[in-house]
């Protein structure tokens, strides 16, 4: 089969032939329709997180080909994958896919797995969000952040609060944030404190890091729930006093999803599906497609990502 690896990326023709994988017990093969990029993309390409010459992707959607469990050939799936999405076919155990309705595309499909299980772990499993809470998502106009939006909006009767860039704040707000703050020309912390009537949120999802850390704390209400998934803003947190997380008798807590356990992923994903199958089919879930790329075309696809140019996923056509 063709497919990307991290070395070919940056080739005039970066398809290029590699076996086509295995099929296991318990498994399936997917005829790969659409994969989505993501940073781990990124830092793979650079080689900041990865060293050898793996296939990049970490998502795809697709059809069913083989079926070595109680999947159906034919069957229409998502499905999240640790390495090996920029290709033709993939193999995932079968307790990882995520059945497709008819009603979304293969390019809407392929950015559900990371961006949604993500946003749906982040909120529900990790943040505790409840009804009639609040919650602030940081990088509202992305992947994870249109995801999060969506999800809380759909599963909970809440409010959502969003930061983003100037240019994507009415994307946020079209997605369905109640409120959506420009971070470069508004202070995020003065305006949750003057959403929330001087209360603070009830759960922040961060993708900054260290450079939000203490203002996170200083917009979150008590005995809220600070939910870290990225550090773009910095990793140390120089001069900190841990008093603030008594007084707000606060929860700290982060993940990265691909490193969990094959037991985790499975257990979240088949909760997932139960949860969202309908609203995916009714279209109260929708994936949001910044931009489509055909997959030799994986390196601009991911110039676009690094640019900040998207709202939403960027996806890949195979």
């Amino acid at each position: 089969m063709k497919a990307v690896t991290i070395h070919s990326l940056g080739q005039a023709n970066p398809l290029v032939d590699v076996p086509t994988p295995a099929v296991p017990a318990d498994s399936v093969l997917i005829k790969v329709h659409a994969t989505a990029v993501n940073n781990v993309d990124l830092a793979w390409a650079t080689g900041k997180r990865k060293k050898d010459d793996t296939i990049l992707g970490l998502e795809v959607s697709g059809e069913v080909v083989e079926s070595n469990s109680a999947v159906k050939v034919g069957q229409r799936v998502a499905a999240f994958v640790v390495g090996g999405a920029y290709a033709e076919f993939v193999s995932v155990p079968a307790n990882r896919v995520i059945p497709l309705p008819e009603t979304v595309s293969y390019s809407k499909g392929a950015c559900i797995p990371v961006s949604y299980l993500t946003a749906y772990q982040s909120l529900f499993w990790l943040g505790q969000l409840q009804d009639h809470q609040t919650v602030l998502i940081h990088g509202g106009a992305g992947g994870v952040g249109s995801a999060a939006t969506q999800l809380a909006k759909a599963l909970k009767d809440v409010t959502v609060i969003t930061t983003s860039s100037a240019a994507k704040t009415q994307a946020c707000k079209e997605n369905g944030a109640d409120y959506a703050i420009d971070y470069e020309h508004q202070d995020f912390e003065a305006e949750v404190d003057q959403i929330t009537d001087h209360q603070g949120v009830d759960l922040i999802i961060d993708f900054i890091g260290a450079s939000y850390f203490q203002r996170n704390l200083n917009a979150l209400h008590t005995d809220g729930h600070i939910v870290i998934i990225g550090t773009l803003g910095g990793e140390i947190v120089d001069q900190f006093n841990l008093r603030y997380i008594m007084v707000k008798r606060a929860t700290v807590t982060g993940s990265m999803l691909m490193p969990r356990s094959e037991e985790y992923k499975a257990k979240l994903t088949t909760e997932f599906a139960q949860k969202t199958a309908q609203l995916f089919a009714d279209g109260k879930l929708d994936p949001v497609v910044s931009g489509a790329f055909d997959l030799p075309d994986a390196l601009a696809a991911q110039k676009f990502m690094h640019d900040k140019q998207n709202v939403g996923k960027i996806v890949l056509k195979v």
